[in-house]
């Protein structure tokens, strides 16, 4: 009776077959048919917007001399921006990404290009302001990708839950990186290059976005939805987006304040990066989880733990007057901006009358803005007056605010399901 071989013994065990591992929430967001082909030059055109200000600014400064005057150019685009982009929001629902969003960013392009000649040239200082106000026609890139999921993953409330922690990870990546970027190209080659290659980069990644037409969320032309304004629940929403726009600005000026006093005001970009990169990863974090309960509940839980952790930057100026001890305090915190921008969005998204998404997210960025601004003054108000350390209270006291308005205006139940 033959004896069977070493080999042919192995071969005879039994092994249970291997279960493939299934893919992970945010491979199969991005294997969903026509996803890639529309979020690569999205972000593409999102990069461009994280280097326009500060390679506005670097211009600006060094052509003329003048901070003051970079900055009141560029506080006026942010106006002009708060003013103009809703109503370019609006006409996209209307009309359809493509058709809207390609001819208003050739008008920001022209705009961008149109200051760097001026600047390149010595054109008088209201030239300046005229050019820069011209971008305020940039369409919201990043409410164009997201309405783009919510027509893409109607129905499926955790994909989209994914799909919005993905975008505020975007958001995050390319508020850290296009900085970095445009400072680069600024002190490696010339003044204008950032700017130049800012508005390259946003007419190439939009003209590929809107090519994509299969993805493209269907219009609702002849459709007489409310105005999102009007729509219950979306004001208070709006006032949260104005606190929480009050908590990054007041916390930006504050932080380049206190590392300038400590003799390092170049690393004020990395440590601000620090911030951002909390936030992105705790995006990602969050959109692989599936939350439980109505968006509603989990939004003040999230503005409180924001509001609990931003005092760490407070105690690590106040107690160690450090500037890495705040550069981690800055990381550990910014862990929850992304929840608390996602949980918003999933709001704005299911209270926004259905054909003027794209306009109501818009919205709640014109608030973002607006909070900004505000916070920017507040916070530099603070630093001149009083000293960066205490600057640090203001983003503390503008999240306690967007609390208290988050627990006045909830309304339990409302938001289990979405109107899309």
């Amino acid at each position: 009776m033959p004896q069977p071989t070493p080999g042919k013994a192995s071969l005879s065990t039994d092994h249970p077959p291997r279960t493939p591992r299934p893919p992970g929430p945010y491979r199969r967001l991005l294997t969903t048919p026509g996803a890639l082909a529309f979020t690569l030059p999205n972000l593409l055109a999102r990069l461009s917007m994280g280097m326009f200000s500060v390679s506005a600014v670097v211009m600006i400064a060094g052509a003329r001399g003048s901070y003051a005057l970079a900055g009141a150019v560029t506080a006026t685009g942010l106006a002009a921006t708060a003013a103009v982009a809703p109503w370019t929001a609006r006409l996209v629902d209307r009309y359809g990404q493509a058709r809207i969003a390609v001819p208003a960013t050739t008008i920001a392009a022209l705009g961008s290009l149109a200051l760097l000649l001026c600047v390149h040239f010595g054109a008088p200082a209201w030239t300046l302001f005229a050019s820069y106000a011209a971008t305020a026609t940039t369409p919201n890139t990043g409410g164009m990708s997201r309405a783009r999921w919510a027509h893409l993953l109607k129905g499926d409330h955790g994909a989209l839950h994914t799909a919005n922690s993905f975008e505020q990870a975007a958001d995050e990546l390319c508020f850290m990186l296009g900085p970095v970027l445009a400072a680069f190209l600024c002190g490696t080659f010339f003044p204008e290059a950032g700017t130049l290659v800012g508005a390259v980069l946003l007419l190439t990644g939009v003209l590929l976005f809107a090519a994509q037409r299969s993805t493209e969320p269907p219009v609702h032309a002849r459709r007489a939805a409310k105005s999102p304004v009007r729509a219950p629940g979306i004001p208070p929403l709006l006032a949260v987006c104005l606190a929480m726009g009050a908590v990054f600005g007041s916390t930006e000026v504050v932080t380049i304040a206190f590392a300038d006093a400590q003799g390092h005001r170049s690393a004020a970009g990395v440590v601000l990066a620090l911030q951002a990169a909390g936030s992105c990863v705790a995006g990602l974090l969050y959109g692989a989880l599936r939350p439980t309960g109505p968006a509603d509940t989990r939004l003040p839980w999230c503005i409180a733990a924001m509001a609990a952790l931003l005092t760490l930057p407070l105690l690590a100026a106040s107690l160690t007057a450090s500037l890495p001890f705040l550069a981690a305090a800055l990381l550990i915190a910014g862990m929850a901006t992304a929840p608390t921008m996602v949980t918003t969005m999933t709001l704005v998204q299911r209270r926004t009358p259905e054909g003027r998404l794209n306009e109501g997210m818009t919205l709640a960025v014109t608030g973002l803005l607006g909070g900004i601004a505000g916070g920017s003054a507040t916070g530099g108000w603070m630093v001149d007056h009083l000293s960066p350390t205490a600057g640090f209270g203001v983003p503390v006291t503008a999240a306690a605010v967007a609390l208290m308005i988050s627990l006045a205006a909830r309304t339990p139940g409302t938001d289990s399901c979405p109107m899309h």
